[in-house]
């Protein structure tokens, strides 16, 4: 009979559960643009045409086969499900009940953490008026590969998602050993990027608050521990970081290096840096040759100059998250101290003036500014994105110019399209009973 040992080592497979998270989302923001030199065949990384399709909005973008974006979150749900069955097989009095908790409470996680990343791209964002009637993403409650799924509402989704996250806070413990295991930390911080993809604010507000309180130390860019020059300026499992796991590869993300550059960063979000933010050193780095003029993302958060990128949750967010919640809930003071510690973490010593607001909706335009600065390429623009453009104020319509093999075209995705939820991979409609989202 399988332990809570055999679990533990289940879910500490580090490939399994830790990496390979969707990336789809980030290849359809607006965080980067690319070059036709980018897609000349002695180029390498070559492109897939999907991945073009998505950097481009088109109507008809599909990933044909259930790829990582899919299939990923989907094993690991099947790995959490194999181990909540397997927990509640263990006698009761056979093992340490800490051991039985934590396994417990980590496939609850991983199982939640899964299941919102299926959902940023394949459904609806969360609308409280239409989330009852708004198809979901299939969610798997059993490791039964014949059981038949099917789509259920974006409510059952996200109830889904809170209820595991809501239990695995009563189960991890405050601290794990290593980033990759889940602790009551960053059950906290899932619930509070949960809650704000919800427009919930004071429920992100309390679980952003619960996250900080357990870790709340912020890098110091100043230190020696961020190397400014390097391609790779962050160790892997930085203090920051409450709970690590990663992007699969993309071609089209590729930062490169200076001569052979793909993504490059959008220009106008370059220039919003200022000189004295040593984010402006460490997190974009100029290129050079035919791609002079333009910038890379070097501020991953896993040690790696590749487009395998960081997309966990960290103590930067928690902040930036509590900060926006503080605003919208009506409080400028505490969402602009919020905003300054963080900041003076981020500006060389000595530089930052402390910001203030004159009323929340200045505070808020200011904090929605810095998490877009701060957040570069974690994955999360799409879902702010999202939920932003139900905002009139806020809203903002994409567009982006690409030239291929001498040809010219503009691309548009306007706020609130239906294009803002990407098709459902071609193989998994032609093998179930799912439904494709509308064009």
């Amino acid at each position: 009979m399988m332990t809570a040992n055999d679990c533990q080592l289940l879910l500490d497979n580090y490939t399994a559960m830790n990496t390979g998270y969707p990336v789809d989302a980030e290849i359809s923001a607006d965080n980067y643009y690319t070059i036709e030199q980018s897609y000349k065949q002695d180029v390498l990384p070559v492109i897939p045409s999907e991945e073009v399709a998505l950097h481009t909005w088109q109507s008809s973008a599909i990933r044909p086969k259930a790829d990582a974006n899919w299939l990923a979150p989907y094993a690991i749900t099947y790995n959490a499900n194999l181990v909540l069955e397997t927990v509640e097989k263990i006698p009761s009095g056979s093992e340490d009940p800490v051991k039985v908790n934590t396994v417990k409470g980590s496939a609850l996680f991983y199982r939640a953490y899964a299941l919102w990343s299926v959902a940023q791209l394949y459904a609806k964002p969360y609308s409280i008026a239409t989330a009852s009637q708004d198809p979901g993403v299939p969610i798997r409650l059993t490791s039964d590969i014949n059981d038949k799924s099917s789509r259920g509402t974006v409510q059952d989704t996200y109830n889904q998602i809170i209820s595991d996250l809501s239990a695995a806070v009563n189960l991890l413990p405050s601290t794990s050993s290593i980033a990759t295991r889940p602790n009551k930390a960053a059950a906290y911080a899932m619930l509070a990027r949960t809650f704000l993809s919800m427009e919930d604010y004071p429920n992100a507000l309390i679980n952003a608050n619960a996250a900080i309180q357990l870790k709340g130390e912020l890098l110091d860019y100043n230190s020696t521990a961020v190397n400014k020059i390097s391609n790779t300026p962050f160790v892997r499992y930085n203090k920051e970081v409450i709970f690590h796991c990663v992007t699969f590869r993309s071609p089209i993300l590729s930062p490169g290096i200076a001569s052979t550059n793909t993504a490059k960063i959008d220009p106008n979000l370059v220039a919003s840096y200022n000189p004295n933010d040593i984010r402006s050193k460490v997190f974009i780095k100029a290129n050079s040759g035919v791609h002079a003029g333009s910038y890379r993302f070097t501020g991953n958060y896993e040690q790696a100059a590749t487009s395998v990128l960081f997309t966990g949750l960290a103590v930067d967010e928690m902040y930036l998250t509590r900060a926006e919640c503080y605003a919208r809930t009506g409080d400028k003071d505490k969402a602009m101290l919020d905003l300054n510690k963080l900041l003076e973490n981020r500006w060389t010593t000595g530089t930052y003036t402390y910001q203030t607001a004159t009323t929340t909706d200045d505070a808020l335009t200011k904090i929605l500014e810095e998490r877009r600065k701060e957040l570069l390429m974690r994955g999360l623009r799409w879902t702010d994105l999202r939920r932003l453009n139900k905002d009139s104020a806020r809203k903002k319509d994409l567009s982006r110019t690409l030239t291929i093999n001498g040809a010219t075209t503009t691309y548009s995705l306007p706020a609130n399209d239906l294009r803002y939820v990407l098709l459902i991979p071609q193989n998994v409609i032609n093998n179930s009973n799912i439904t494709q989202n509308s064009r």
